[in-house]
């Protein structure tokens, strides 16, 4: 057996997110006998970093400064020379510059992927952040995009080379996240005290509250079904879980319409697989996306899915099969679909059981780690020493 690949994970922060939970999904399931990993937080860990069974993971904080916080390039530059990982793997746009370090520090094979548009971006890329990203072509050994939708915006607008990038699609766990039951299954005990009344139909959402998520669309086209049809104020629940600057304003959204106490926010949960059995429907109303943990996970739980025709989500969403894709920023068009499946729960239980068919097809975890184990052994064990 050949001696474990050294893979240097570097990220922006290590703490709830869907990079950050297919990070740890990868390292919990890749052979210890092959892999070993050292993940560097550009910013911080939080306790999040206790979800890695692995008692062999090296966490480095390296506290980086707002702006350029030139010192933590330093700080990158002398960890890489002490840790001499045979692969340095960086993830999306606040990492990518930490590759010149880790070239500097003698590491020849680098890996870059992109899970997801920066938030920054949202309106168009900014010429300096093409530039960085091209630029990087030129000492990376292979991309990683989560979808092919990534994977053609990296292409076609990034004008990376289409042959270094490889398509790695999330894992989900099929075991963790498995549905509730049949229709007449109880909840699980994770809601309110009499938050969601017999004959509920409840819609969720698992996510940071920010710009990009854009969960304000969900609260508006969650209060316009109420307008249309107000005896649903009886049935009708909306619960979002996550955390971020978003929150004042859906809180005043709801508060405006008296309807705070149809809706649940708790904030951030670290029980998800129960949360989604709570639910009936999961609604991702992203303006940008790469392939959705969210997504795969509510999928796994035998959920119908709501999502925004962007990004990866039509990778995994087949409308009038799994769920229904929906144009961004259109709360009109999100109720009509949430009526739908409220008003046709047949129809929402077959989407639901064909979700978690497709999940258990093409999205196992199995997979997604053949496909990096594939990745990482190609581009560190040529013939002569990978560093």
């Amino acid at each position: 057996m050949p001696r474990p690949l050294t893979i240097c994970h570097i990220i922006l922060r290590l703490d709830f997110g869907g990079l950050e939970n297919g990070l740890v999904m990868l390292i919990n399931n890749m052979p210890a006998e092959r892999y070993r990993h050292v993940i560097i937080c550009l910013e911080h860990a939080t306790a999040f970093r206790e979800r890695i069974r692995r008692k062999d993971v090296e966490i480095h904080e390296i506290h980086k400064e707002p702006g350029k916080g030139l010192a933590a390039y330093g700080r990158v530059w002398r960890l890489l020379q002490r840790v001499r990982p045979d692969i340095v793997h960086t993830r999306n746009l606040p990492t990518v510059d930490m590759l010149a370090p880790a070239r500097l520090a003698g590491v020849r094979t680098l890996v870059h992927s992109e899970h997801g548009v920066d938030a920054a971006e949202l309106a168009g890329v900014p010429l300096r952040y093409k530039m960085l990203r091209r630029l990087s072509g030129l000492v990376v050994s292979r991309y990683v995009a989560v979808s092919k939708g990534l994977a053609h915006w990296m292409s076609a607008e990034i004008r990376l080379s289409r042959e270094k990038i490889a398509v790695i699609y999330n894992g989900v766990d099929s075991e963790v996240f498995r549905p509730r039951g049949e229709a007449d299954t109880p909840r699980p005990g994770v809601l309110p005290p009499d938050f969601a009344p017999p004959g509920a139909f409840v819609v969720g959402t698992i996510g940071r509250l920010e710009e990009v998520k854009d969960q304000t669309t969900l609260v508006r086209a969650f209060l316009r079904a109420l307008e249309q049809r107000p005896s649903l104020r009886e049935t009708l629940r909306l619960i979002v879980i996550g955390e971020g600057s978003l929150r004042a304003e859906m809180e005043s959204l709801l508060e405006g319409a008296g309807a705070k106490p149809l809706a649940w926010m708790p904030g951030f949960r670290d029980d998800a697989p129960e949360l989604y059995r709570a639910f009936d429907l999961f609604v991702l109303p992203s303006r940008r996306e790469g392939t959705s943990n969210t997504i795969l996970e509510a999928m796994a739980s035998g959920l119908p899915v709501v999502a925004t025709d962007v990004g990866g989500n039509p990778d995994l969403v087949t409308p009038e099969e799994t769920g229904s894709l929906v144009p961004t920023e259109d709360p009109e068009a999100l109720a009509g679909a949430i009526l739908r499946y409220l008003d046709n729960r047949a129809l929402a239980a077959a989407h639901g059981r064909a979700g978690r068919d497709k999940i258990l097809r093409a999205f196992s975890i199995d997979a997604m780690v053949r496909g990096y184990g594939e990745l990482y052994e190609t581009v560190a064990r040529p013939s002569s020493p990978a560093r």
